[in-house]
């Protein structure tokens, strides 16, 4: 089972339950402060971060940033750039833990991301 923690500043709520519905029992999803989420996941008691905010990585990703180092993370869509399914694939596949992106763009963010974490 995937454990995957919430942080970052917008619509945890929205992304929890959009998780939970793309991942049914195979995946455990919690909302959690910034700090927590990303301790959760460098404490090895979660497998991946997600996070959304404005732009996609300041207040999405700037604690995975700093506490796990900018090899692990990624900001999948900014309000300029979207990756493409074969784009996040890559960055899963490559062995990223923490995703960022934009409110706006959560949902097909997230009915890329999860599926592709499911089959790593």
């Amino acid at each position: 089972m995937l454990k995957i923690v919430i942080g970052g500043q917008l619509n945890k709520q929205t992304i929890e339950k959009q998780i939970k519905e793309l991942g049914g029992n195979d995946i455990d999803v919690v909302i959690k402060s910034d700090l927590d989420a990303v301790m959760a996941v460098k404490g090895k008691q979660a497998d991946y971060y997600v996070g959304a905010c404005e732009t996609g990585s300041g207040g999405a990703l700037a604690m995975a940033y700093a506490l796990l180092g900018q090899d692990n993370c990624v900001s999948l869509a900014s309000p300029s750039s979207v990756m493409s399914k074969e784009q996040i694939e890559e960055e899963v596949n490559k062995g990223k833990i923490a995703f960022g992106f934009t409110a706006p763009s959560s949902k097909k963010m997230l009915d890329i991301l999860i599926p592709a974490l499911l089959n790593k």
